[in-house]
């Protein structure tokens, strides 16, 4: 494993999920296999690991970790591409959403605005759009929409006239636009306009909810679905849709239950990662890890 990839969560991903020899498991963020070669140890021989990521740098890093063996099948793609993959029910789903390490500590990728690099930000480079291509064409009501939505930025509407004036290629050029419109609030100001940039770029949303959707089908009875998030964008739909299939169905007018919810939350308040794990690897700090289990067919 690199040595600068500490996956986060990654004991209690593997404590609350348990995998068990011989069981499936389908890692939809496969980053740099941190966390699935540790399911891949947990099966065994007798059990299947199947990942995918957007990322064809990471697939290929990733091998180095994994190997080539029979039980593991691998895939450049988004989870929002999901339900057209080949891929039988498993006994876990995982997610480990957000960046992974080398979109952060690899520059020329445009993640960051600690470096001067194209301002790119797309996890698959061989298709979709840059984020200088979409400040470049899209309107100032459409920057000032997405860095409200996605990055919570107050002055979405300033930024956004400068934005479109300026059109960044490089992720100085956007950071000096935030600095133009900020002034001294731009450190903090900063990672909420890569991140909302970042979000609308590859679709991040869309992909989740696909994911939230199609993820939960494919486990078998049994089986386990876990996502780690690190801001409410993610938290809260990965929130809302557990408790919507953890919820059994009542009665309008008696309040009984009329039928009982197919999954069961395993995880009744979200896991933060412990002071130790975040003073090691301080991207873990926001994390939240929720895990549901399926108990019945739907």
């Amino acid at each position: 494993m690199d040595d600068r990839h500490i996956p986060v969560l990654h004991s209690t991903a593997l404590d609350v999920l348990h995998p068990e020899k011989g069981e499936s498991v389908l890692d939809v963020t496969l980053g740099l296999g941190g966390h699935a070669s540790a399911f891949l140890k947990a099966v065994g021989d007798g059990g299947h690991l199947y990942a995918l990521d957007a990322d064809e740098r990471n697939l290929i890093d990733a091998k180095k970790v994994l190997g080539e063996a029979a039980n593991i099948s691998l895939f450049h793609t988004n989870f929002g591409q999901l339900d057209s993959l080949d891929i039988p029910k498993v006994d876990i789903v995982f997610a480990d959403l957000g960046l992974s390490s080398p979109h952060i500590d690899e520059g020329d990728r445009g993640f960051t605005f600690r470096e001067d690099a194209p301002l790119d930000m797309r996890f698959d480079r061989s298709s979709g759009i840059s984020a200088s291509d979409f400040l470049a064409t899209a309107s100032e009501d459409d920057i000032a929409y997405v860095l409200r939505q996605y990055g919570e930025v107050k002055q979405s509407r300033k930024m956004a006239v400068d934005i479109t004036n300026t059109k960044p290629k490089t992720t100085h050029d956007l950071k000096q636009s935030v600095e133009r419109v900020c002034g001294f609030r731009a450190k903090s100001v900063l990672p909420q306009v890569f991140q909302a940039i970042r979000i609308v770029v590859n679709d991040e949303i869309a992909a989740l909810k696909h994911l939230l959707d199609v993820g939960p089908l494919l486990l078998k009875e049994g089986g386990r679905m876990g996502v780690i998030s690190y801001h409410s964008l993610e938290d809260r739909p990965v929130k809302q849709m557990f408790k919507t299939l953890t919820t059994p169905e009542k009665d309008d007018l008696t309040g009984a239950i009329s039928k009982e919810a197919p999954y069961e939350l395993v995880t009744k308040k979200p896991i933060r990662p412990s002071e130790e794990e975040i003073s090691n690897n301080p991207r873990a700090r926001s994390a939240l890890f929720r895990v549901i289990r399926r108990v019945s067919k739907p």
